[in-house]
């Protein structure tokens, strides 16, 4: 069965973006970038909420600015043919090699999880991350951890009462000090 992923940049105080929605404080040096390339390649699709999926439109046309280095086309390469699931209630359309979730979070990871396909299914945003999260449908937790306190915004963990048992699968430190932490959820 296809994994369930749930990787995001956090702050040491657990939040995504800070409270005025800013998120400058996670642009990657070029090693964490490299990361973050290397883990798309395992991703069989991706589910995202809509400001993710506004947030990364900007790689649709990337491509065509001649001021991109070889990493950042390389990412380009990966990222936009990767098959992305858009979840919105206000989006009437895609771009890209997007679509629009026709269910909610849990119908689409099972209907996914059942077809024939390779790689992770990928969670990119907390809201939707707290959808799936509440179902039981992560099975590995992946944080990014930059070494700034932002002081609240959009948490990276849910904020409920549920309890949920990790096993700690991975850890890296990046020379700027952001930590890699990857979580797998343990089954009972």
């Amino acid at each position: 069965m296809r994994s369930v992923t749930y990787s995001m940049n956090v702050s040491l105080d657990g939040y995504i973006v800070g409270p005025d929605g800013d998120f400058n404080w996670t642009a990657p040096d070029d090693d964490v970038f490299r990361f973050w390339i290397d883990e798309i390649r395992g991703v069989g699709v991706h589910l995202m909420g809509r400001r993710l999926y506004e947030t990364m439109l900007y790689w649709e046309t990337a491509g065509q600015d001649r001021s991109l280095d070889e990493a950042e086309l390389e990412w380009v390469g990966l990222w936009n043919p990767l098959p992305k699931v858009v979840f919105s209630t206000t989006l009437s359309s895609v771009q890209g090699h997007a679509r629009l979730a026709t269910g909610g979070v849990a119908e689409e990871i099972e209907r996914l999880r059942a077809e024939p396909g390779e790689g992770e299914i990928a969670i990119g945003g907390a809201t939707l991350a707290a959808e799936a999260a509440a179902a039981g449908l992560i099975d590995e937790y992946r944080a990014m951890v930059y070494p700034v306190l932002v002081g609240g915004g959009i948490p990276f963990f849910p904020r409920d009462e549920r309890r949920v048992d990790l096993e700690l699968v991975e850890t890296r430190t990046y020379n700027s000090r952001v930590v890699y932490l990857r979580h797998r959820v343990k089954r009972q």
